[in-house]
């Protein structure tokens, strides 16, 4: 059975066009000079899509809007952090398949200030047309999701939940797709030895893992940086997700702790607190290359690879993939952090 035909069994809409674009940081590695350790850094770039703003979950929500057209569903009730790129992008997909769409929104990051809460995600989630819940911290996100489901059933309508971050089995299809691409681009620019990438609720990592083993990939290549829990939780949590998405494709392989990739040493304070790695990975890549990595996912993986990079973590020499997942949108929200020094 051929890549393609292993994922046309699954219902999809299509959100993106075509695969994204690969590029190399040439004037990056100029500013970096010696610190690079000849590594060629080249970026994924999963933040050039049209829809919504861009980035990774709509390789997610291609598949999740098809699962939920296909059981009859006429709204999308999603789940996030305030300022989940998640919520913003299924907003919009919902936008452009005509779908309704909520968006349960919780503060699982200890920022009051009102530009974090009124801007960034949650100005687009309303833009978009979605029905806006935000909860008090401590409030039962799924819980709530459910039950708003329940009520709309009980008013005549149909509800698909969608939980954190999209990062289902189904949702992580996106990412079993994306490592294919990767494969069939390299044919072109030449193998990566790593491929890098932030990690935050699993799914992106699962279907890239997936999706490397299928293709008999060594999948040590993928290296991941936890930016929401602490690395041996990411790790157990993980693990289950690539399995499920086995079990999902109906292939037999599944993996363990030891055959995944993921540093915590990025996570700093917790999930969407900013470091001075953050932010000078954020600077550096927008001052030397003109663009924008985001504050809570790719900022911290970047300022991971720089590190490793220096270290020599990363063998010096290597050919380097950063996937660039965008979110730039939650920019807005942390300008009060960027702004500093």
């Amino acid at each position: 059975m051929s890549h393609s035909d292993l994922l046309n069994r699954f219902p999809r809409v299509r959100l993106m066009r075509g695969p994204t674009p690969i590029q190399r940081l040439d004037r990056l590695e100029r500013v970096l000079g010696e610190r690079r350790r000849g590594v060629s850094i080249w970026a994924k770039r999963d933040d050039l899509m049209e829809l919504g703003g861009g980035g990774n979950k709509l390789r997610k929500l291609e598949f999740l809007i098809g699962q939920a057209q296909s059981q009859g569903c006429d709204t999308v009730v999603v789940t996030g952090g305030l300022q989940s790129n998640f919520a913003r992008l299924a907003a919009a997909a919902c936008a452009r398949t005509g779908l309704g769409c909520e968006v349960v929104l919780t503060q699982m990051v200890p920022r009051e200030t009102e530009i974090y809460r009124a801007n960034g995600n949650v100005l687009l989630d309303r833009l978009f047309g979605a029905r806006v819940h935000i909860l008090k911290a401590g409030d039962d996100a799924g819980e709530f999701a459910f039950q708003r489901a329940a009520e709309i059933a009980a008013s005549g309508g149909k509800a698909f939940v969608g939980t954190l971050g999209g990062s289902t089995p189904v949702g992580a299809l996106g990412y079993v797709d994306c490592a294919f691409e990767i494969a069939a681009q390299s044919t072109e620019i030449g193998t990566f030895d790593q491929v890098v990438i932030p990690n935050g609720s699993g799914g992106m990592h699962a279907g890239l893992v997936a999706g490397a083993a299928v293709g008999g990939k060594d999948l040590s290549q993928i290296r991941a940086y936890t930016v929401l829990s602490p690395a041996d939780v990411c790790v157990a949590a993980t693990v289950d997700k690539v399995n499920a998405v086995f079990e999902l494709l109906g292939k037999e392989d599944r993996v363990q702790a030891e055959d995944l990739t993921i540093s915590g040493t990025q996570l700093g304070g917790g999930y969407g607190m900013p470091t001075s790695r953050l932010v000078e990975a954020v600077r550096i890549v927008g001052r030397s290359e003109g663009l924008l990595i985001d504050p809570v996912y790719g900022g911290k993986a970047f300022a991971g690879l720089l590190s490793d990079i220096e270290n020599e973590v990363i063998a010096p020499g290597s050919n380097v993939l950063f996937v660039m997942t965008g979110g730039s949108p939650g920019l807005y929200a942390y300008a009060d952090a960027l702004n500093s020094n």
